[in-house]
């Protein structure tokens, strides 16, 4: 079992060939490719964690498509003052499939 630890938007993923994973939204059509760079390779017993190795490490992704995440609600309240503020978010986010570790 091969599979790599990369990094993707200021997170770790543990990815291998055919994991779709949720990155923060990267500028790049649907369809087209995209390298993650790789933090430890693991290809059975053998672990890699050199930075020198992991520097010819390819870890290839084809995007698949943006969204959005769900709507996470703020709310502030101070107590005794009538302040009251209620905010939304939505996270922009690309669905990435990796396609290729060598």
């Amino acid at each position: 079992m091969v599979y790599a630890v990369v990094r993707a938007g200021g997170r770790q993923e543990k990815v291998s060939v055919g994991t779709i994973v949720t990155l923060d939204r990267i500028k790049a059509v649907a369809g087209g490719k995209i390298e993650l760079h790789a933090l430890l390779l693991v290809d059975g017993d053998k672990v890699t964690s050199d930075a020198a190795s992991l520097a010819k490490v390819k870890v290839t992704a084809e995007v698949i498509g943006d969204l959005r995440g769900p709507k996470i609600i703020i709310q502030h309240y101070k107590n005794k003052t009538g302040f009251k503020r209620r905010m939304g978010f939505r996270a922009e986010l690309t669905r990435v499939q990796v396609t290729e570790i060598k």
